[in-house]
């Protein structure tokens, strides 16, 4: 190896230690910065007399995320009685009269008390499907049995699977397949969605870390393949 491809090995080894340094930093904070200014909105709802630049002169990061988590916190102490319950149903009930808006609303609320829920078993198991194809295996997210016409029109006992695309696991597709041809894995919720996003690269802990190339070409010559 000559000096010039020396140093271009050191730089590039020096390049990629960087960018594994401050990559996850620079993400880390743009997804937390995102988030707090979002929630940071909820200050519109004072008025403009109390607000922060208003009475200190100037704005305070992360205030709003206090007030968003204190109005959920208020809004779930008097949904919890009777008489919250009773407006939350007739705020639905309005809702509900409106074509576009009875949809989405119904859908959306569905989802979010599925995961909420901790007696459901949606979203709680990461399991592995043939999809696309036999013989090639996805990783996916277990959805629940269905219920209704799909049930009913089917010999088999169906259940709903979510298979994610990488590296984006908010999109994806639902399919139906046989119980008995899923199989359940070890790993976390959080362990499959990082398996996702990171294309397969971040490898769950306690699961035997795959061969890589330098490592096969020895186990290749020690178990040579038997010609016919």
């Amino acid at each position: 190896m000559s000096e010039a491809t020396s140093k271009v090995s050191t730089l590039r080894k020096w390049l990629m230690a960087g960018i594994l340094v401050w990559a996850p930093l620079a993400i880390t904070f743009w997804v937390i910065n995102a988030v707090v200014g979002f929630m940071d909105k909820t200050l519109l709802l004072l008025p403009p007399n109390y607000r922060p630049e208003h009475l200190f002169g100037f704005n305070i990061p992360g205030l709003g995320a206090i007030l968003a988590v204190f109005l959920v916190l208020l809004t779930g102490a008097l949904v919890a009685n009777f008489l919250g319950r009773k407006l939350v149903a007739l705020g639905e009930s309005v809702l509900h009269r409106i074509p576009l808006v009875r949809s989405v609303y119904s859908a959306v609320k569905q989802v979010i008390e599925t995961f909420v829920s901790q007696d459901s078993r949606s979203f709680r198991k990461v399991v592995l499907v043939e999809y696309p194809r036999k013989d090639c295996w996805s990783l996916a997210f277990l959805a629940g049995d269905p219920v209704g016409e799909v049930q009913e029109k089917t010999a088999q006992h169906l259940t709903t699977v979510f298979v994610p695309t990488a590296p984006n696991p908010t999109s994806g597709f639902v399919i139906m397949v046989p119980a008995h041809e899923i199989i359940e894995l070890d790993m976390t919720i959080e362990e499959g969605f990082r398996m996702v996003i990171s294309l397969g690269v971040v490898v769950p802990r306690g699961n035997k870390k795959p061969m890589t190339v330098s490592e096969e070409a020895p186990a290749a010559l020690e178990n040579p393949p038997v010609s016919g």
